[in-house]
């Protein structure tokens, strides 16, 4: 388990183009489950990965915005995409399109989530990243957690009104190689 926050190194790990990163989460995020190229990836071993909260990969390049999406739409039992950079506990930094869905038991009640994770188009992170980079700026123009989360999310808003498209338009055009 990480004691402190690990710094970011600048190099980059990538996912092969079979490989699938997976993880089960409780559902206050905590890891259940860690398949071997989630280990590999993160530089964790299973032991400190399993029973950690899943933010033990943040990179302080994502904004909290996208976040607040992603609880957001699993919050509504719906699922969801997201491009993500993640720091692994060596420093090493990577790029997964992420497709998370809330798990439910027989009688519907959440018991988790279940997230798999495979390898990017090096275009789609290249549009991403500005879009990231503009919501971390817009965050640290903000003295609180809160403000700076409210700030970036109607940020988030307004580019995808300037692009005329919902979340969901905007991600699948980026995946389907259209990052205007």
């Amino acid at each position: 388990m990480r004691a402190t926050r690990t710094s970011p190194t600048g190099v980059e790990r990538t996912l092969g183009d079979d490989e699938m990163m997976v993880t089960k989460t409780d559902p206050r995020g905590v890891i259940t489950y860690a398949n071997d190229a989630f280990l590999h990836m993160s530089a964790l071993d299973e032991a400190d990965a399993v029973g950690q909260p899943h933010n033990v990969i943040r990179h302080p390049d994502m904004p909290r915005a996208i976040f607040k999406l992603l609880w957001d739409t699993l919050k509504d039992r719906q699922e969801v995409f997201a491009y993500v950079v993640n720091l692994a506990s060596d420093g090493a930094h990577y790029w997964v399109l992420a497709h998370v869905t809330p798990s439910y038991d027989s009688s519907g009640r959440l018991v988790g989530y279940h997230s798999s994770r495979r390898r990017p188009d090096p275009a789609a992170v290249g549009a991403i990243s500005s879009t990231y980079a503009d919501l971390c700026a817009e965050e640290q123009r903000h003295s609180s957690s809160p403000a700076a989360l409210e700030a970036s999310w109607q940020r988030f808003q307004q580019m995808l009104g300037e692009r005329g498209q919902t979340y969901d338009e905007f991600i699948w055009s980026l995946t389907n190689g259209d990052p205007r």
